[in-house]
């Protein structure tokens, strides 16, 4: 029996050991198309023949431009990830401008992909994330000003809130070419459908009826 429950590790090993390599980028580069017409490759989305790729494929123009700050949390995020710099697809790697109105936040939110390192531009951020439920959940958070770097960890809990006297842009890598974005209020309280008020009552310790009112505040 230990024999045979030997072979079978053996075997799942010989099984994943190539699906393991197969996952690593087989070619130097692999632009991304939206339609496997336009492609002859896959390796994550569908992929440009290398032959017609150019280097607009991996440039994006304009990243100095302040944005408008104009919603309700008072921050604006800039992304550049495969969905509009095709030629970072495979690469693992993408980057955010943050622009932060007086006041103003990126709230509580994860990326389920993606470790990030942000870097202050201008302003003073208070900055942090929280740990998993295994480690106490405990809050690490500093107050950042120019020059100053701080990383958030993948899938944690993390925001930034603009504490100064004036607006501020912040700058961020993240190491995933699509890292997503789950931001906790927006995902709680504005779900479609809507969770049940009843659940979101007990998990948050409040009346139904303040789940209610906050998930007409998110109602998209």
């Amino acid at each position: 029996m230990k024999s045979l429950s030997f072979l079978a590790v053996l075997s799942l090993l010989a099984l994943t050991i190539p699906l393991a390599l197969a996952s690593d980028s087989l070619q130097d580069f692999c632009v991304g198309v939206n339609t496997p017409a336009n492609g002859v490759f896959v390796n994550g989305k569908f992929c440009k023949d290398p032959k017609l790729a150019t280097a607009d494929d991996f440039f994006f123009a304009g990243l100095h431009n302040a944005r408008p700050v104009a919603n309700a949390v008072g921050s604006n995020v800039t992304a550049v990830n495969v969905n509009n710099l095709p030629g970072l697809n495979t690469l693992g790697i993408s980057i955010v401008r943050i622009d932060y109105g007086l006041n103003g936040q990126n709230p509580p939110h994860t990326h389920p992909r993606a470790t990030e390192i942000l870097l202050v531009q201008q302003g003073t951020l208070l900055v942090g994330f929280v740990t998993s439920n295994g480690d106490g959940n405990r809050l690490f958070t500093k107050t950042l000003k120019e020059g100053d770097v701080f990383v958030f960890p993948e899938g944690l809990v993390h925001f930034q809130a603009n504490i100064g006297k004036s607006p501020a842009v912040a700058f961020a890598a993240l190491s995933s070419q699509n890292p997503g974005v789950v931001t906790v209020a927006n995902t709680v309280f504005g779900s479609v459908p809507p969770i049940n008020p009843n659940v979101l009552a007990r998990a948050f310790q409040l009346d139904p009826k303040v789940v209610t009112d906050l998930q007409n505040k998110f109602k998209k």
